[in-house]
């Protein structure tokens, strides 16, 4: 068994680091470890995922069939199908006419909360950070195009449409030593990677929307992920692996 740890987030306040555990080029299961340092975080995360490996083994060896080693292996957001399975859409959207009404009532909608609620207009303050950053570092253009490839699969920081992704950027870069090389440096984990991560969460809870959307409302006062910061998705990400890790 081969384990792969990965830097998803560094600020002043923390680390989150990810670790995953492969085995014949399968993954098997990942973990998410948060601490004021990278050690501390990727040691965190460790434990858990040997926490969670443990308790799957002891599970399907009780267990004649194997029901719960499907969702281990890489996948992408699962469509619906006709069995049992529970529902875990993306935006957590329940299913159509699942509960029929006779009479719609209209209901107070509130205002969902925005994905970048304080998005400026003038980005110029980010932008002028980012070249300080990179002379610090010793990064030309080139480098830079090399890193933003792989953290964003765009080769120039303007084709970044999103403030969310240009702060990500700063903000790894302020992270990084001189010297440090844009094949190795870390990246920040990408949004599709964070709603794949819960999709995968939600199936080992056997969770459907409404119990998923019902948590995501109780914790972060949202219906639907797609609400969600970057942020607060990998903050939803690492409470669904705190049940995980209870009902292991």
């Amino acid at each position: 068994m081969q384990f792969r740890a990965e830097l998803c987030h560094v600020d002043t306040l923390r680390c989150v680091v990810r670790v995953e555990a492969w085995e014949n080029g399968q993954l098997l299961a990942s973990t998410l470890g948060e601490a004021e340092s990278c050690e501390a975080a990727e040691d965190r995360a460790c434990q858990r995922l040997t926490s969670r490996i443990g308790g799957d083994e002891r599970s399907s060896s009780t267990t004649p069939a194997p029901a719960r080693k499907a969702p281990l292996g890489p996948q992408t957001t699962p469509t619906r199908s006709t069995d049992a399975k529970p529902d875990t859409d993306p935006d957590l959207r329940p299913a159509a006419a699942a509960v029929p009404s006779p009479e719609p009532t209209p209901e107070p909608t509130p205002e969902p909360p925005s994905e970048a609620p304080t998005d400026p207009e003038d980005w110029s303050e980010e932008l002028t950070a980012i070249d300080l950053e990179l002379r610090r570092i010793g990064w030309d253009r080139d480098l830079e195009s090399t890193y933003l490839e792989r953290a964003f699969g765009h080769a120039s920081r303007h084709r970044l449409t999103r403030y969310a992704d240009l702060v990500s950027f700063l903000r790894q870069l302020r992270g990084l030593q001189p010297g440090d090389r844009p094949e190795s440096a870390p990246v920040p984990i990408r949004r599709n990677d964070l709603i794949n991560q819960g999709d995968l969460m939600l199936q080992q809870l056997s969770w459907g929307a409404d119990q998923a959307r019902l948590f995501l409302q109780q914790h972060l006062g949202a219906t639907s992920r797609q609400q969600l910061s970057d942020e607060q998705l990998l903050q939803f990400n690492m409470l669904l692996e705190e049940q995980t890790l209870k009902n292991s």
